[in-house]
């Protein structure tokens, strides 16, 4: 895998529209986001409205109040298919959104979903996304490298989203194990893994109090944990706070995954070793582009080489570099942060 440079029920839904004045657009289009307050998203509706202006596509913007929650993304779906979207971009919070996207596709509406796969490939027509399970593989390579032999009695905690399997959990779960050397036996699940090293999964509904609670859980499990690894980079600070307090922060290995502005920062403090940073714009602005391009003459974009998704690309951020595995530090990862 190659690295590249490049995150009606109105009350229960934040909509914006993005008006095209400079253009005579006849093309609309839907972004729906998990939230509208974590900065992943945020940039991802930068990235979104910006390319719209640019092509003069009529762009309105919804976000669920709470991560998890498909509700008020089904309602949105059902918005955008009355009012007449060629292309919805989704974030989807769970499973639940599976059927009104399927009767969106069948509408003749292009479904990308950024981000995160939808369980059901026929409920979308393409995923534009960052490789997670590369993400969490050059974690893991560069973890198990800084810890050189002792890696073979790492003592490792687990901070996952929750236990619902959701596709981008599982997949930088399994992709850090496997970058780390432990074997996985099913790559589509969480924990079918049985090597001692590692301690255990937490739910840390990827914010930092939930960071908090997973570590002190870890810690309780085995005083002696030496790496802890995190979904994203919110957990990680969470999972930081605990083990200063319980005075442990200089003596545990943290890794996560996103590459936010606030993330690159806490690995050039130090309270991350690495994390793979991935491009929500351009998740975002691609897919506006798919969107024209399937509006002006039902053209679908294509997968990336090898792969069964668009990729926009990760690289490991770290001021640490490990041999053999390739990085970029927090000066040029800053340069490409986001949030």
């Amino acid at each position: 895998m190659k690295n590249t440079i490049v995150k009606s029920v109105i009350s229960a839904i934040a909509v914006t529209t993005l008006s095209t004045s400079a253009f005579a657009a006849d093309t609309a289009a839907c972004l729906i986001t998990k939230n509208n307050t974590n900065p992943f998203f945020v940039k991802m509706k930068e990235g979104a409205e910006a390319k719209a202006k640019e092509s003069g596509i009529d762009l309105s913007s919804y976000a669920g109040k709470v991560d998890g929650d498909a509700g008020p993304q089904i309602t949105a779906i059902e918005n955008c298919m009355a009012s007449g979207a060629k292309g919805i971009l989704i974030t989807a919070s769970n499973d639940s959104v599976i059927p009104a996207l399927k009767k969106a596709r069948a509408a003749g509406i292009l479904v990308i979903a950024l981000d995160t796969p939808i369980a059901d490939p026929e409920a979308q027509d393409m995923t534009f996304a960052t490789d997670n399970f590369e993400a969490g593989l050059l974690i893991g390579k560069w973890a198990r490298a800084k810890m050189g032999d002792a890696a073979k009695d790492a003592k490792i905690g687990m901070l996952d989203i929750n236990k619902d399997n959701i596709s981008v959990d599982v997949a930088r779960d399994t992709g850090f194990l496997v970058g780390f050397g432990i074997e996985v036996p099913n790559l589509n699940v969480m924990g079918s893994e049985t090597d001692p090293r590692v301690i255990g999964h937490e739910s840390s509904g990827a914010n930092p109090e939930g960071g908090v609670t997973s570590v002190e859980n870890l810690l309780a499990k085995e005083p002696g944990m030496n790496v802890v690894y995190t979904i994203n980079e919110p957990a990680a600070e969470g999972a930081y706070q605990a083990l200063k307090k319980a005075g442990k922060e200089k003596d545990v290995l943290i890794v996560s995954v996103d590459g936010g502005c606030p993330g690159v920062a806490s690995v050039k403090s130090g309270v991350i070793g690495a994390t793979s940073q991935q491009y929500p714009l351009l998740m975002a602005s691609k897919g506006i582009e798919a969107i024209e391009a399937f509006a002006k003459d039902g053209t679908k974009p294509a997968a990336s080489d090898g792969l069964t998704f668009f990729n926009t690309g990760v690289n490991l951020v770290t001021d640490s570099p490990a041999d053999g595995v390739p990085s970029i530090d927090s000066t040029k990862g800053t340069e490409l942060c986001w949030g």
